[in-house]
Formats: C-alpha cells, structure tokens, sequence
C-alpha cells in the first residue's frame, strides 16, 4: 500500500498491510539535528506515512513569537506567558476576520510538497481547538473563573475561536489536506481540565460544529488524562484521538478495549525515552506499543506527543526504525 492509502485504510478502520507511522509535530531543531533540510523531508527521512503540509505565520504577527498577538496572547520567546481578553470590546478587537486564514498557507510551497511527495498522506495539525484558544486568549485562570461566573461571555469568545479553527481546516482541506489534527489540550497530569459535566455544556457542542463542517476526518490531540473525555470525543464525530499519555495514565490495551472499536488512536509511545540514550529502553516501549494497540488495526504509530528539543535524535530514528521492523504487517 502506498502512505496515503495505509493511513486512510486505518481510519475507515480497516485492517493495512502494516502499521502506518505518523507524527505530527517535529520541531524545527529536531529538524535541524536529524540532518533534514524541511519538515516535509523529516517526516519522509524517517520513513513517516504523513506529511505536514506546510504552513506559515504571517511575519507581522507575534504568534509563537514574542509579544501580544492578534488572538489576544501574549508570547515570551516562542512560549505562551497569559492572556489579556477580558471584556466584550477586548474580545472584538482580538478576534482576526476570517479572511486572514489565508495568509497562513504559502500555496507555492504546498504545491512543490504535493508535487515531491504525491503519494503521502497530508495533514495540517495546529493547537487551535476552541477550549485551547480560550483558556489561551483570557489566562488559565480568568478563563477556568469565567466559566463559573461569566458563562454568556465565555460562549461567545468560545464561538467566535471556533469560527476561526472552522476557517482555518477548511483551508487547509482546500488546499489538499487528507486529515486534520485538532490540538484542543484538556487533560492535566491526573484529571481533565473541567469535569465531563461542563465538557458536555461548554466544549461538545462545539467540536460536533467542526466535525459537521470541516470536510476531512478530524483527529483529536490532547495531552493528559483525557480517557473520561472520549465518549464525547466518540459523541463529537472524531474518527480518532491523539497522544494518549502513558505518564498520564492512559493505558493503551486499556483504552482500545473500551474505545478502539470507534476511534482510531494514534500515539502513546513515551517520550522519556526519547530523551534518553538507551536504545533498548526506546525498542521495549516501541514493542509496548505495538503489543497493545496495533492488534486488529485502528492504530498509527506516533510519539504521545511530538518530536521536540532535547530528545536524543539516535532515539527518535531508532523508534521509527524499530517499529518497521516489528510491526504487523
């Protein structure tokens, strides 16, 4: 089977000729140090079945960068320090028209990918779910506060960060995109972010919108211990979910009993042992990995996460590697 193929076959949970590997994010010093020239040619060097297609921010935006963005998030040197959405005028001023979207998919370079890679599957994974971009857009604290004693205002600023993420997918599937990757981070060590209770109220309605809107099977990425989530992940129209969080408590034989029949999962090898050197440590979570989840289909094999910095890059080749190696075909 080709890549393309392998991945689609998956999640119409069919059974491919083996397990697709497929990794989301890989930092651009993971790039860097695995010898690639691109993110594309990372995901293809190390024999990944998915592409990232590729994308941009628009060079007048603090985005990821440093400073006050457009979305109302303020950025310390690429990392997220608070939010400053606080009122109905705040949240006006904040909320970019639509048409921008545009901006942050470079058609040239899409078109070389497409053209140098034609038989991948591509995906367009960011981390702007609408529960994401809220907490982001107010600070975790005003946000979670909010959703006590500020409901009516929280729905609107919800709405409005989903109009934006509908915007963005559709682009993406526009411009030839096969899968969508959701970040919408719910999970923390131990527990979601809000009870099951409150995802229903507040965050269910409105991953169905996208689901119901956006014209590519979409996949869920959350970090933390989200397993009480995935029914309403199930509910919402998600044809899988990853990450899957070993140092969270996700169990991944546990998770494909309950969920496997209706998600696809994706992920779960741990990325501790990507960041050490012992590479016999990284081909026993590897083979855990595919003990418990490749079983039947409906799995890709993935980090929990993503490839970032400080991660032994001997590691992260050996993991993909190791995987061709043992994995059912």
């Amino acid at each position: 089977m080709e890549p393309r193929e392998r991945v689609l076959a998956v999640l119409r949970h069919e059974e491919p000729d083996r397990v697709p590997l497929f990794e989301v994010w890989i930092n651009d010093d993971v790039v860097a140090e695995l010898g690639y020239q691109d993110l594309q040619g990372a995901h293809v060097g190390l024999g990944l079945d998915c592409i990232m297609i590729p994308t941009q921010i628009p060079t007048t935006s603090n985005y990821w960068r440093n400073g006050l963005d457009e979305f109302g998030q303020v950025w310390k040197g690429g990392i997220y320090a608070e939010g400053v959405i606080g009122s109905e005028a705040d949240l006006d001023h904040y909320t970019p028209n639509l048409g921008y979207v545009e901006e942050f998919f470079p058609t040239d370079k899409i078109s070389r990918a497409k053209r140098r890679y034609p038989d991948h599957c591509f995906i367009y994974g960011s981390h702007i779910g609408p529960l994401t971009m809220g907490y982001m857009a107010m600070g975790f604290e005003s946000f979670f506060k909010a959703l006590i004693g500020r409901p009516t205002f929280v729905e609107r600023l919800l709405q409005a960060r989903t109009n934006w993420c509908i915007a963005m997918c559709q682009k993406a599937t526009s411009v030839g995109v096969d899968v969508i990757v959701l970040g919408d981070d719910a999970g923390q060590r131990d527990a979601p972010m809000i009870s099951a209770e409150m995802w229903r109220k507040y965050i269910l309605p409105y991953h169905r919108r996208i689901v119901e809107e956006v014209k590519a099977p979409i996949i869920w990425h959350s970090d933390g211990a989200i397993e009480s989530l995935l029914p309403m992940a199930i509910e919402a129209g998600f044809v899988g979910v990853h990450g899957l969080e070993p140092a969270a408590g996700i169990n991944l034989r546990r998770v494909k009993q309950r969920f496997g029949s209706e998600l696809v999962l994706v992920g779960n090898v741990d990325v501790r042992v990507l960041c050490g050197r012992d590479l016999d440590v990284v081909r026993a979570d590897v083979s855990r990995c595919m003990e418990e989840g490749a079983d039947g289909g409906g799995y890709m094999f993935s980090s929990c996460n993503s490839l970032f910095k400080g991660m032994y890059p001997a590691s992260i080749v050996e993991m993909y590697r190791y995987a061709t190696e043992i994995g059912p075909r």
